[in-house]
């Protein structure tokens, strides 16, 4: 891992690339930029280091004993919260501090400890209003409310907006019913910070969410907001506040707080005692006296005692580092509205915009929006390209960014205009919460959404918007602009240059719309001159192959010809993400091809690794030796090493996962994981399928199908086969060969293009795409089921003879496919029997059939397959 360090103060448009002071490593895999801080902020190595220096000098034993290390931990843990009020700017007097796991904890808190009055003959009973752009887990608050009888009423922005405007008469004293509105301060969607001042008019009865007797009382959710602004308890004296500390810090994860304000706090109703929160019990009567204090009542068990003391280094590390909340909230604004009027300002040549932005705000000022971006993009004809596309193309430059919904569905629907009939039938279309079903009939679900933190540099927005530019601003001619060198996410732009770029095309872009007409051509050359200024180099070009293999030679058909179907290729991959074995003829077994992917490699903690986290993976070379029942593992500056094929199976069995489906392992040894480790530079282990285990596939009813019928799988994330055609692949290597400068040569051979796709059977064909319109195949006697078209991940932009990334290969097929990147199909066992050998060889003939009414190329946007090439 290398350190992404903040050198001192630079002379910039934003007057510094870093905070001040900011001389801290951020632990960061090298040329990552990290655009997701309202998900989780990244914590800095002195934090790390002065946390682990005090656990090595230091004892904490559990605070509920009475030794001398469990009072060290109750101390600290009461310095620690109140070192969370002043941080706040309030005190014990007026607040307390209950520690919980989160944010969603808190909230849960609330609901079921919050005095309701269920409706009844005396009283109309309590409300719980909240805001729609509200997180899931204020909204789920509802649950809670409706087991006591309590309705639920969503109230939108705009209705508080007009609220406020017009007032209300001062609430009924004599009337104490209490009812509960939660909004946030920061919306996690769109970054609007809301007023502030809502809090003392709605308590106060200024302005009501609703129209209704009673007392109001106030949830803020800080949880967003609190990251980068300074929240002052003294003026903005909110009931409830939750808050997530890793939102703050990044480190510790999985705890949080809730401020309660002190007069609210004889009101909350417990309905549950656990270990430290009794003064006394029995435990043979029904006698329970809860501890006098709010916290010692409502924190049920042990606290997380060394990660309430980790947060004391959290607030030490940031005071030093940043001096302060109001700094950390200036330079993440300046950043964001630096990003949002470059992002706004871009157009494509016919003069339609780049991205379309989902906001509340001008970015005229901090107050009114916190420092998150929510967009989508769009084509040049202003058609929305899926938010899971922009994410692959945006970790092909090492970008870190957001996609989805992010928890807040009211929020996604009022910017989207998504209807309610809409959510359910993306739902009903397969699409649920944090998938990547991105397009249903053209109707975005989601968006994208990039956040910027205290460590945030100039250089990542550039970063972010060089790589908008790069992938989404194309001469009409077809010619690419260039890309960065593979691997480097930002190769920053000087600042000057970067800013009189953006700067502007800005300048032009604000002329009306008759110039922009006029100008369109000065424009796209002026914006190629900006990106030629930066640096920007193409990438170096794997050398040409052209070199036919056995098998080619054995099909004796050429790329792409014209005739029966064939089988020109064939490969496995035995171990998960490892290089290519290529055959002529190989037996199939009940799970694919006999041995293809039966191995992974797993990291020391049992994570699979593919080529998405380790590219080298594909410079592993393993060899089937069937007759001595031998794999033969090979790279280079390496010695070979030989792993038997029969199971061993002696070590202990081990669980792992494959596409979220937890499968039974064994280690395959010290020897191998020692080979492996050296040659990745990082501690991992060979681990394979247990052979008495069987994993099925996901059921896929099709023609020929029963539903009895199960397909089991090896080590593939969903499909026993890949198929791909050479029709396919030559029109890909056409159109990239068209976007090549010199219109020369071929920026990738054939082999290459297709070793990208990974795939079990290559085949000839008559056009290009045409097995997406098949149904089944025969193959000799043997048929396979079409389960689909394989939806392709950033791992194709990976050169497998070189570990190399270059994300062309993605791009070009994203454009072509029409934002859905799919490329080859799954293939399923229809039936299959193996009292008889079986084989798949070179030159067989396929035998396709077409699905009924078949038409076009691309498939329905809510059919969301995984890719299996690694």
């Amino acid at each position: 891992m290398a350190g992404k360090v903040c050198g001192a103060l630079t002379s910039s448009p934003l007057g510094s690339t870093c905070m001040p002071g900011l001389h801290t490593s951020i632990f960061l895999t090298a040329g990552t930029v990290y655009l997701d801080h309202a998900g989780a902020t990244l914590f800095p190595q002195s934090q790390l280091t002065s946390f682990t220096r005090d656990l090595m000098e230091n004892v904490y034993g559990n605070p509920h004993s009475q030794s001398i290390s469990s009072k060290l931990t109750h101390d600290t843990v009461e310095q620690v919260r109140y070192r969370i009020l002043a941080h706040f700017h309030t005190s014990p007097e007026d607040y307390s501090v209950i520690f919980t796991a989160g944010t969603t904890a808190a909230l849960k808190l609330v609901a079921e400890a919050f005095p309701w009055v269920s409706p009844g003959q005396e009283s109309s009973g309590s409300l719980f209003c909240y805001l729609t752009d509200s997180h899931t887990s204020v909204v789920g608050m509802r649950m809670v409310a409706k087991s006591v009888n309590v309705p639920s009423i969503p109230v939108r922005p705009e209705d508080m907006w007009s609220a406020e405007k017009r007032g209300a008469a001062a609430r009924d004293p004599d009337c104490q019913l209490p009812h509960l509105f939660c909004y946030p301060a920061q919306s996690n969607f769109s970054g609007t910070r809301y007023p502030l001042s809502w809090i003392g008019e709605v308590q106060s009865g200024q302005t009501c969410p609703v129209s209704a007797p009673g007392q109001w009382f106030v949830l803020l959710d800080a949880a967003s907001y609190v990251s980068t602004s300074s929240l002052d308890l003294s003026v903005h004296q909110a009931d409830f506040i939750p808050i997530s500390f890793y939102k703050i810090f990044g480190f510790p994860t999985g705890l949080g707080a809730l401020l309660v304000h002190n007069r609210m706090a004889p009101l909350l109703r417990k309905t549950y005692f656990g270990g430290g929160t009794a003064a006394a019990y029995l435990a043979g009567e029904d006698f329970y006296i809860p501890r006098q204090s709010v916290a010692e009542r409502f924190e049920d068990g042990t606290i997380s005692f060394l990660d309430v003391i980790a947060l004391k280094h959290g607030f030490d590390a940031l005071e030093s580092l940043t001096g302060g909340m109001e700094n950390i909230t200036q330079h993440t604004f300046t950043l964001a509205q630096y990003t949002y009027t470059a992002l706004s300002s871009l157009r494509y040549p016919n003069g339609a915009p780049v991205v379309r932005i989902y906001s509340d705000s001008d970015f005229s000022s901090p107050e009114v929006q916190g420092p998150i971006i929510n967009f989508n993009v769009l084509d040049d004809n202003g058609t929305i390209i899926g938010y899971s596309q922009v994410d692959k193309m945006a970790s092909l430059y090492n970008i870190q960014v957001r996609t989805g919904c992010f928890c807040n569905t009211g929020a996604c629907q009022r910017h989207l205009g998504i209807s309610d009939e809409m959510v359910k039938k993306h739902l009903q279309a397969g699409h649920v919460c944090g998938d990547d079903v991105d397009l249903i009939d053209g109707q975005p679900t989601g968006s994208v959404r990039i956040s910027f933190g205290y460590m945030s540099t100039l250089e990542d927005a550039q970063a972010f918007l060089r790589f908008i530019i790069a992938t989404r601003l194309r001469p009409s001619s077809g010619q690419a602009i260039p890309q960065a060198t593979p691997g480097e996410a930002g190769a920053p732009l000087a600042e000057s240059e970067a800013h009189n770029a953006v700067t502007a095309t800005m300048s032009r872009c604000r002329a009306s719309p008759q110039e922009d007409t006029r100008t369109d051509s000065r424009v796209w050359n002026d914006l190629l001159t900006a990106m030629d200024a930066v640096g920007l180099r193409p990438p170096v070009l794997a050398a040409n192959r052209t070199q036919q293999t056995p098998s080619e030679k054995a099909a004796g058909v050429l790329n792409g010809g014209v005739g029966p179907h064939v089988i020109t290729n064939l490969y496995l991959y035995p171990i998960k993400s490892c290089a290519a074995f290529e055959v002529t003829r190989w037996p199939i077994g009940n799970q694919g091809l006999l041995y293809d992917r039966s191995w992974m490699v797993v990291n020391h903690n049992g994570i699979c690794l593919s080529q998405k986290q380790e590219p080298r993976l594909c410079l592993i070379q393993p060899f089937i030796d069937l007759q001595q029942r031998i794999m033969v593992i090979k790279a280079k500056g390496m010695d070979p090493i030989e792993v038997p094929l029969e199971n061993g199976e002696q070590a202990p069995i081990c669980q792992s996962k494959v596409c979220a489906d937890r499968v039974n392992t064994y280690d395959c040894g010290e020897k191998i994981s020692s080979w492996l480790s050296k040659f990745l530079g990082r501690p991992c282990h060979l681990i394979r399928q247990s052979s008495n285990f069987q994993r099925n596939a996901k059921k896929k009813h099709g023609k020929g199908q029963s539903d009895d019928t199960t397909a089991t799988l090896s080590l593939v994330n969903e499909a026993q086969y890949l198929l791909i055609n050479r029709s396919s692949v030559l029109e890909l290597q056409q159109q990239l060969n068209a976007s090549d400068e010199n219109g020369k040569e071929a920026m990738l051979p054939m082999k290459d293009l297709i070793s990208r796709f990974r795939a079990n059977i290559i085949t000839n064909g008559t056009s290009a795409f045409e097995e997406e319109k098949w149904d089944e195949i025969s193959i000799g006697s043997l048929r396979f089921q079409v389960s689909g078209p394989c939806h392709r991940c950033q791992m194709i932009c990976i050169d497998q003879q070189t570990g190399q990334r270059n994300q062309d290969v993605f791009q070009k097929l994203s454009e072509s496919r029409q934002r859905k990147v799919n490329f080859g199909v799954y293939l399923m066992h229809v039936s299959l029997d193996l009292s008889s050998p079986r084989c798949l060889s070179v030159g067989s003939q396929v035998l396709p059939v077409l699905k009924e009414n078949a038409s076009g190329h691309d498939l329905p946007a809510s059919e969301a397959h995984q890719d299996v090439i690694s």
